[in-house]
């Protein structure tokens, strides 16, 4: 159902390597029915929005980069576990890669929050922290999640 519903809203799915090529890290990292994504940037297919929301990212553009974050936190669970399994959509944490006087961080997490809902409905619902910060390789946004999942 998860695959499916990713399909219809435009995303062909398939789960992210364990260990991401060049890094010391894990994709995702399972703890009991827990799965931890390393954050995710807004990099799949065609897509690559890197830049200052506010001054060179409008608000569309980064909601967009959240919702692409989204999807690549789902597939970096993928790399743990089978997506369908997941019950929960726990928590969300999200960076927003700021312009000097951009302060609606909020707004551009909605993307990511969106996303969820869209994806598993009520078990979408999450908790959620959206910051502003500088970010790595100048990437638009990152988002982190934490899942349940009921195998």
């Amino acid at each position: 159902m998860i695959i499916k519903k990713l399909k219809e809203l435009g995303y062909a799915y398939s789960p992210a390597p364990l260990k991401p090529e060049g890094f010391p890290f894990n994709s995702a990292v399972r703890v009991g029915n827990l799965v931890f994504t390393s954050g995710q940037v807004p990099f799949w297919e065609d897509y690559k929005i890197q830049g200052k929301v506010g001054s060179e990212i409008n608000m569309e553009e980064a909601k967009k980069a959240a919702e692409i974050c989204a999807f690549n936190c789902i597939r970096a669970a993928g790399s743990v576990c089978d997506i369908e399994s997941i019950s929960k959509v726990v928590k969300v944490f999200g960076m927003v890669n700021c312009g000097e006087k951009f302060n609606n961080t909020s707004s551009v997490i909605n993307g990511a929050s969106e996303f969820f809902i869209n994806v598993f409905e009520e078990k979408g619902m999450h908790a959620r922290s959206a910051v502003g910060m500088q970010l790595p390789s100048d990437w638009a946004v990152e988002v982190e999640a934490i899942f349940e999942v009921s195998d």
